[in-house]
């Protein structure tokens, strides 16, 4: 059973229009199942957008923010609680610790970075946790490109696909975390 999910995203206010949609209704469909929303701390962005939605519809929200990010005035105070923590290593285990399984929307460097770490640990073997790509209006495809080339090229087994899987909307999003039956 999934009790909380671990999101990942942009802090850009200049992303698509469609991205910002798919974080509100990601938002409010954890929240109508009773899902936590952990998530990076920030007000800004997709993050701030997600975490709104959730908390407008009753839901919970823990965020995590390292210091530096804290006292550039992105923090968001108005979740259920904020942890600031002094590294961006803290925050990465913090986030990745808290989740039942990940999803990923649209983002930057930071984003990647946080994507290729779990996708890396669920490889290694140091979790088992759903990863779920959102990939809306095609936003992943040339890295799920690069990850087909990695494979033809033998440096990951061919099961590698097995290790997250990949909706368009948030509605598709929700719908396979409803079903997650822990295998």
């Amino acid at each position: 059973m999934i009790s909380s999910v671990t999101v990942y995203c942009s802090s850009s206010a200049n992303a698509p229009q469609t991205y910002f949609d798919e974080a509100e209704a990601l938002g409010k469909g954890l929240a109508e199942r009773n899902i936590g929303l952990v998530f990076g701390g920030g007000h800004v962005g997709l993050m701030g957008r997600t975490a709104d939605a959730v908390m407008q519809a009753g839901g919970t929200v823990r965020g995590v923010i390292p210091r530096f990010l804290e006292e550039k005035e992105v923090a968001h105070y108005g979740i259920t609680e904020l942890h600031v923590v002094e590294t961006m290593h803290e925050r990465k285990m913090l986030l990745t610790g808290r989740a039942d399984a990940f999803v990923i929307l649209p983002g930057g460097f930071g984003t990647l970075d946080e994507l290729m770490e779990i996708l890396t640990w669920k490889h290694l073997g140091q979790h088992d946790k759903p990863i779920i790509l959102l990939n809306v209006d095609g936003f992943w495809d040339r890295l799920l490109e690069l990850f087909e080339r990695i494979a033809v090229d033998r440096m990951v087994k061919p099961g590698y696909a097995s290790y997250y899987a990949v909706c368009s909307t948030a509605e598709e999003t929700l719908a396979l975390i409803d079903h997650y039956d822990g295998k």
